[in-house]
This record gives structure tokens, sequence and C-alpha cells, in this order.
């Protein structure tokens, strides 16, 4: 089993260091950094050893991105519930959808490559946090809403070391 490990740095709460084997990568964190208390909506990255489930990949984007993780290719119907009180929280769902969801095909370059992490997924709580992901940081590495986020450029480096058995560990 590999370990991805993330650091916060030092100087900022939503920044970070991802180390895998000999790569270290600046990430982008939660816009209220990190918390071993996670919740929905907080914005905070959740500290935690999380394992890689799939990846979704964007059709025509990011072309380089080879990973040995089951990888989906997002259609304009693919969404991920983030409403804690339906049955479908934490998700993937079809859109539109009933309840809050966000899209996977997004217009900007954020979910051209996403690996999703089992963050309350195999194991759901209502309102313990939804749609933790590793995916495309926004220009000027700008705070995600508690994803894990990497340059394009980064992700392509990064991907071939996904796989089903690794882990995303996010420490403090």
């Amino acid at each position: 089993m590999r370990t991805i490990l993330v650091r916060r740095s030092p100087s900022s709460p939503t920044r970070g260091v991802l180390q895998a084997g000999p790569l270290r990568l600046p990430v982008a964190l939660g816009r209220s950094g990190t918390s071993v208390f996670k919740r929905e909506g907080d914005g905070a990255t959740p500290v935690a050893s999380m394992p890689f489930l799939f990846a979704w990949r964007r059709p025509g984007r990011l072309r380089a991105v080879r990973t040995p993780l089951p990888v989906r290719f997002s259609r304009s119907t693919d969404g991920w519930c983030d409403a804690p009180s339906h049955a479908a929280y934490n998700r993937a769902v079809r859109l539109p959808h009933p309840a809050s969801a966000e899209t996977m095909r997004r217009a900007d370059r954020l979910y051209d490559f996403v690996a999703v992490l089992d963050w309350n997924v195999r194991r759901r709580a209502r309102g313990l946090g939804s749609a933790i992901f590793l995916h495309v940081a926004k220009e000027g590495f700008e705070p995600t809403a508690g994803c894990v986020a990497l340059d394009p450029r980064d992700v392509v480096r990064l991907a071939p070391l996904l796989r089903r058995n690794s882990r995303l560990r996010v420490i403090r």
C-alpha cells in the first residue's frame, strides 16, 4: 500500500505540500485549512487517511493523464450530491437531481481530473462532509471547499501513482 502524504504549509493554512515518493508538489487546501472535526460546508480539508476509490476525467482535457485507478469519463448529467438530508448524500448522481448536487463536468478546469477519496463515502454519516476529492487547482492556488488541488502539470505527474490500494493522508 502506498501512502501519499499532504502536509499543511507553516506559512499558510490553505496551502500544503504533497509528498509521493520523490515527488514534492504544492497543493491548495480548504478555505478553512485542515480539521480533525470535518463537517458539511465548513470549507476544511479533513485530517485523515483516505483511500482512493476511482477517478473522473473530462473527455478532451488533460489527455496526458494516465492512472491505474478505475476511470469514468464525465458527462453533462454527472453530479455529486452534497445534501445531507438526501438518501444519495455523498454519492454520484444523475443531473438534474432533486437535492443539492454539484456538476462533475464544470465549465472551468477544476474537474478535468478528479480522484474520489473515501471521506465519508463507503461508511456515510450525514453532515460529516461530502465531495472530498483530489483535483485540479484554480489559478494561483486559491483555496478549495475542502479538497486537495494540484497544478494540472502535477496532476499528470501524480496520476500514475494513484491506485485503489493507495491512500491520501492529510496531516497537520
